[in-house]
């Protein structure tokens, strides 16, 4: 009776390691079946990520007067440096925020505010034309202006005309 009683538990013992060894086998293989497919789909999220921040990239340099070959060197054979060019041209639309008038001498709209209408951006997009916002504090726009640099007796003079603008309506 003793030696049934050993071999049944021997039996049921063996069952159920055996039970134990498959139902573990089939958890992992379900957690290395989720850990593949969590993997293959973090590569292709990395990937995507990758492909975006190129058309980043690529979207910031459209449109930019520093990567924009063809712009600096029509400056350049005007006798131009770029490396002042920029800079000075950002300045003199700059120093037109400096007014006493009640109205800026660029943009086209009267402050609402009680506050200046003061250029705040301006992006250079190529040899000819700047686009730039401008704002109150409560009002902001953007403009589009054009800029060529003319020789009037012998001094270049720097002429900023608009070509289009925008007000938005505050939020």
């Amino acid at each position: 009776m003793k030696q049934r009683f050993f071999m049944y538990l021997f039996i049921f013992t063996l069952l159920l390691v055996i039970f134990q060894f498959v139902n573990s086998k089939n958890i992992i293989e379900d957690y290395n079946q989720k850990l593949t497919n969590y993997m293959e789909a973090n590569t292709k999220l990395k990937d995507s990520i990758i492909v975006m921040e190129d058309n980043v990239v690529s979207d910031l340099y459209t449109f930019k007067f520093d990567t924009n070959e063809d712009a600096m060197v029509y400056w350049e054979d005007q006798g131009f440096r770029i490396s002042e060019f920029v800079p000075f041209i950002k300045d003199e639309l700059m120093n037109l925020n400096i007014y006493d008038t009640e109205d800026h001498p660029l943009v086209p709209y009267a402050s609402m505010t009680g506050q200046k209408m003061l250029i705040d951006q301006i992006r250079m997009l190529n040899h000819k034309w700047i686009i730039t916002s401008f704002t109150d504090g409560k009002y902001w726009g953007e403009m589009l202006l054009s800029y060529e640099i003319e020789n009037i007796e012998g001094e270049k003079q720097l002429k900023f005309k608009i070509i289009e603008s925008s007000l938005y309506s505050p939020r």
